[in-house]
């Protein structure tokens, strides 16, 4: 007898409503709008932001992006170089502060066939990572269980990226 899964996820259905049918790069598009709590966007500098992963692999999986929509590495120039690696930096930072990771998964995917979820703007994940945050939920049912709300974790993590700013000026 075959089971049905059911997760129940409600707070999707505005994202989902929101992105349906939007053409073009949403990094992009995010960086764009002013709207940075409903863009989950925690930090902008002159060159690179910090923005929430809105399907992450782990609570607290932000990504840190150029800026420039570029997919080569190779094009990122001195100064987006500079402060990518400094948000980088400062992400892990205040994600050991407010979220007490054990450990940090810290990646690119450069190109579609390389996992790139959005192969023409590069972007670096940074995923926290915690002993035993694997469970048996992956394995039985394909699914994966985040413990925090997006928002939740946004006005988490914003005063310590605000903070962060006032540093920087």
């Amino acid at each position: 007898m075959k089971r049905n899964n059911i997760l129940w996820a409600p707070w999707r259905m505005g994202y989902i409503r929101e992105n349906d049918g939007k053409k073009g790069c949403f990094l992009c598009r995010a960086i764009k709008s002013r709207e940075d709590k409903k863009n989950f966007v925690l930090y902008r500098s002159k060159s690179a932001f910090v923005i929430l992963n809105t399907f992450p692999y782990n609570n607290g999986h932000l990504m840190v992006v150029p800026n420039r929509h570029t997919a080569s590495i190779e094009k990122i120039k001195e100064e987006e170089e500079r402060e990518l690696f400094f948000l980088l930096k400062a992400s892990v930072r205040i994600l050991k502060k407010v979220i007490a990771p054990h450990g940090f998964n810290i990646g690119i995917n450069l190109g579609e066939v390389a996992g790139a979820g959005v192969a023409g703007h590069l972007h670096f994940h940074i995923v926290p990572r915690w002993k035993g945050d694997t469970n048996f939920m992956p394995v039985i049912s394909s699914s994966k269980v985040i413990s925090q709300s997006l928002k939740e974790l946004y006005d988490l993590l914003y005063p310590e990226f605000e903070e962060l700013l006032k540093k920087c000026i």
